[in-house]
């Protein structure tokens, strides 16, 4: 007989709380996708709080998904996100070993400096000539080489690493295993849920890049998603998202309810980092080091 388990007063009162913060979270998204599939006379008539879609319409997503300008930020950000987050990875994970590592000289000094990097960050000015001097303005890598290693995110890791048994480092030197060897048969794949964790923070903060972007990338064509978005959405700029009427047909745009079209935007901008999600989860495993050494 399966014991049905029994839930206290205090846990059904928890669960409630935490019930409503959750639909305060998922109804607005909701609503914003719902809009986003109504037609342009149907959405302008929708509730904050209503879910589904009014006359069903894929408009807003033939707009968005037939703006040149907007396929092009898309592609961008993919670049930036995909490139940038790869190298922050690679540099993070080998810099993690690297300052793990019990013999390492000056260890207590580099950390000082890092740590004092991240509190008392130089600045953008200083950033921006450096940039500048290196002759990455308007070029997709100044975005991708100024943020490639974050101090905060390479601590995370190292607390990973270092909670790797010692035992096994020392038998894999005895087999003759060399630095190399040793990080990328052995570290990473008993790291595999804090390499996920930190990909995931990379990737968002990637692909929501929009502050930088918008000063060292000044050609249109260069531009990330996140800053048209942002134009579009918060600015009010629509120009940026129907300027082009030509490319649209004109009884399209002259219906067309700019909130719902605004909804299709972020859902596009949002659908990327929610499939990202599913993939990260599969690593967070129990017991990692479960069979790994026995003492």
């Amino acid at each position: 007989m399966k014991r049905h388990k029994k839930f206290t007063l205090g846990q059904i009162f928890l669960m409630l709380i935490f019930g409503v913060i959750t639909l305060t979270m998922i109804v607005p998204l909701l609503n914003i996708l719902a809009r986003s599939l109504s037609s342009p006379e149907a959405s302008v008539t929708m509730s904050g709080l209503e879910i589904f879609p009014k006359d069903f319409s894929l408009i807003n997503y033939r707009i968005v998904f037939n703006h040149p300008a907007l396929m092009t930020a898309f592609g961008n950000s993919i670049f930036v996100t995909v490139v940038g987050t790869a190298i922050n990875i690679i540099l993070t994970t080998t810099a993690a070993y690297v300052l793990t590592r019990p013999n390492l000289m000056f260890k207590k000094v580099i950390m000082v400096f890092l740590i004092i990097m991240m509190l008392f960050e130089p600045g953008l000015v200083p950033e921006y000539l450096v940039v500048q001097k290196l002759g990455l303005m308007g070029n997709k890598w100044s975005v991708i080489l100024i943020t490639a290693v974050n101090v905060y995110y390479l601590i995370i890791m190292m607390r990973y690493f270092e909670e790797i048994p010692s035992s096994i480092f020392e038998a894999a030197e005895l087999d003759g295993a060399g630095h190399m060897r040793i990080l990328f048969s052995i570290v990473f794949p008993l790291s595999k849920a804090g390499i996920a964790t930190i990909t995931m923070f990379y990737a968002v903060l990637r692909w929501n890049e929009f502050f930088k972007a918008s000063i060292y990338l000044v050609k249109a064509k260069d531009t990330l998603f996140q800053v048209v978005l942002r134009q579009f959405v918060v600015l009010g700029d629509t120009a940026s998202i129907v300027g082009q009427q030509n490319l649209f047909n004109y009884n399209d745009l002259a219906r067309v309810d700019y909130a719902a079209l605004k909804g299709a935007t972020i859902i596009v901008a949002i659908i990327p980092i929610l499939l990202l999600y599913p993939i990260v989860l599969r690593y967070y495993a129990k017991d990692v080091m479960g069979g790994g050494v026995k003492e």
